[in-house]
């Protein structure tokens, strides 16, 4: 039995991680920005262990989730699954000063990733549409671009992407991985869309709990339990220091081997 947070577990693919974590027979602690969603996350994972909450768009709540996870002992594993999808019509500022993807795509993961008792897993949730993710972060925050959604959304799964993997350089002895779960009809995705919404929850589920040798790795990239093709930055070593850093500048927080 493993120890597993998910983090955006109130609805979409983080609850479906989480209930296929919980009908494995793993003890799984969800996560939610606020006290309102965290109870709805309950009450659609019965079994789960327990909530935990912190807004994952500012500092302050990152860090109250790393800490109310921390009284919870280490995990075994963690999902970073919570994030900001594309359909945003303009930028959003957080209070931090910081454009939302980055701040819950990117920096949330950063951030619980430094702060938390390291586990033996770490899961990152991408998206295919960090091929057409910008690698030049000379505007990280998109103030000086046209604004884009898509493209915003892109960027970040890239980012985060890259980070995975630079976790993986750090930490060899803990097994950090990405993957995509596919274009599927959550709130997110919209109706139309076309992949198997029963498959997206399992890949990200299979890293962090399988005994499977193909799921004990590091540093991989995965689609429905395959390895699958990447941006050529996502792999690029100094790429995801100038991810590192800039997550470092922002959060104060800095990763240590």
């Amino acid at each position: 039995m493993a120890h597993v947070l998910v983090t955006g577990a109130a609805d979409g693919l983080g609850s479906m991680s989480a209930q296929l974590l919980v009908e494995q027979g793993h003890k799984v602690v969800l996560h939610a920005r606020n006290e309102s969603r965290a109870e709805a996350a309950l009450r659609r994972v019965p079994g789960a262990e327990t909530a935990i909450v912190g807004d994952l768009a500012t500092l302050g709540g990152m860090h109250e989730a790393a800490r109310r996870a921390n009284a919870l002992g280490r995990f075994d594993a963690v999902i970073h699954n919570a994030g900001v999808g594309y359909t945003k019509p303009k930028p959003v500022v957080t209070e931090d000063g910081l454009e939302q993807h980055f701040a819950v795509n990117v920096l949330a993961p950063y951030v619980l990733t430094g702060l938390m008792t390291r586990p033996d897993r770490l899961v990152y949730v991408g998206s295919g549409l960090h091929r057409g993710g910008r690698a030049d972060l000379t505007d990280s925050q998109g103030g000086s671009r046209p604004w884009s959604g898509i493209q915003a959304y892109s960027d970040s799964k890239l980012q985060v992407t890259a980070l995975a993997l630079h976790v993986a350089r750090m930490w060899p002895d803990v097994r950090s991985n990405a993957l995509e779960p596919g274009w599927v009809a959550t709130k997110m995705g919209g109706p139309g869309a076309p992949d198997d919404l029963s498959l997206a929850p399992v890949t990200q589920v299979w890293l962090a709990v399988s005994d499977d040798p193909a799921a004990n790795v590091t540093g991989g990239y995965f689609y429905h339990q395959q390895p699958a093709d990447l941006h050529p930055a996502a792999r690029d070593a100094a790429y995801g220091t100038e991810i590192a850093a800039l997550c470092a500048d922002s959060s104060g927080i800095t990763l240590t081997r």
